[in-house]
């Protein structure tokens, strides 16, 4: 559900704990419902291959528990994917990494819940690529794909008998959709 006035990032951070969880697009605030265990279980997939494989080869961190990147003030813009990825090179600075991030990562994977619209899931696509995203996942579970957005758009819609793979975000990363989805069996 959307607000009718013009929220900020400020307004959101401010809201009590418990509220739930909400994304800013263009000042519209958009409550979500509690994510479910399929939906967090195909994000903690996600989070564990990807930040094994990053881990491993030093490249960057992985982000989880919804963090919030600004991707865009007046109005103002910010999402928190279900997992996100960041190269080492473009981490903060210890000192600036509370509160939401003043940036996009280079990855962000959204696990599309079922009351999610098909416009909202559109709109959040077009911010991260906007706001400086390099690679955008959305992972529809009851279909079970994985489009994959570039700053070029869509570069792919991938199934189970497919591979995905990290281009030039995650170099040499691979993982197939199967095991995506192995969690849902």
């Amino acid at each position: 559900m959307a607000t009718a006035t013009s929220s900020t990032v400020e307004d959101v951070m401010a809201l009590p704990e418990g509220s739930g969880r909400c994304d800013l697009i263009a000042g519209e605030v958009h409550e979500m419902a509690p994510a479910g265990g399929e939906h967090s279980l195909i994000a903690g997939t996600f989070a564990w291959v990807i930040g094994a494989f990053a881990s491993e080869r030093g490249l960057g961190s992985i982000l989880v528990a919804e963090p919030g990147f600004i991707l865009r003030r007046d109005p103002d813009t910010m999402l928190s994917p279900d997992v996100a990825y960041v190269a080492t090179d473009r981490m903060p600075p210890a000192d600036q990494r509370v509160g939401p991030w003043p940036m996009a990562p280079d990855l962000a994977v959204e696990v599309i819940s079922p009351s999610e619209r098909s416009r909202l899931v559109a709109a959040k696509v077009t911010a991260y690529l906007d706001g400086g995203c390099r690679l955008v996942w959305i992972v529809e579970p009851r279909r079970r794909t994985v489009t994959v957005w570039t700053p070029d758009r869509i570069s792919g819609v991938y199934r189970e008998g497919d591979v995905l793979d990290g281009g030039e975000v995650l170099p040499g990363f691979t993982m197939t959709v199967a095991a995506v989805f192995a969690t849902m069996a």
